[in-house]
Formats: C-alpha cells, sequence, structure tokens
C-alpha cells in the first residue's frame, strides 16, 4: 500500500547514490534522497510539513490524491540554450 498523500516521481542520476523526487499533485514540493528507500521516506515527511507550511501560511492546499502513483525514472536532460 503506498502512504503517500499525493503521487511522486524519483528521478535517477547519473550519480548512482542521488536522487530527485517532486510531485506532480503538490506544486513547490521537491527532495532529494540517496536511495528510492530514502526518496519514499523523506517525502513521506516533507509532504507533511510541506502542507503545515502552506496552512501556516494561509496558501490552498490541493486534495490528496486517493490514487496516489509513484514512478522511478532517469532524469531528463533538458538542453542548454
Amino acid at each position: 500500500m503506498i502512504e503517500l498523500p499525493y503521487s511522486l516521481i524519483i528521478e535517477a542520476t547519473e550519480e548512482p547514490d542521488y536522487f530527485g523526487f517532486y510531485s506532480p499533485d503538490l506544486e513547490g514540493f521537491t527532495g532529494i534522497g540517496h536511495s528510492v528507500e530514502d526518496c519514499l521516506y523523506q517525502a513521506k515527511w516533507g509532504m507533511k510539513e510541506h502542507v503545515e507550511l502552506l496552512t501556516e501560511q494561509g496558501l490552498p492546499i490541493p486534495p490528496q490524491n486517493p490514487d496516489p502513483k509513484i514512478s522511478i525514472q532517469n532524469v531528463s536532460k533538458q538542453a542548454v540554450v
């Protein structure tokens, strides 16, 4: 069972122990971890803290995703112009 209130995308980098993550459901939420498991742990508590900050600042809180998904992919390479 996925124990996250929002979907999560984890991106692997060229470094074997460096992953970035973000939630497409929770604007402004990002983080880094040293493994997929670390990202999941960081995201679980980080999402809670992020929502608490939004509440404190009086900003809108997106509804929780009733069917959150976790995607693991390679980091997308963006062209430098």
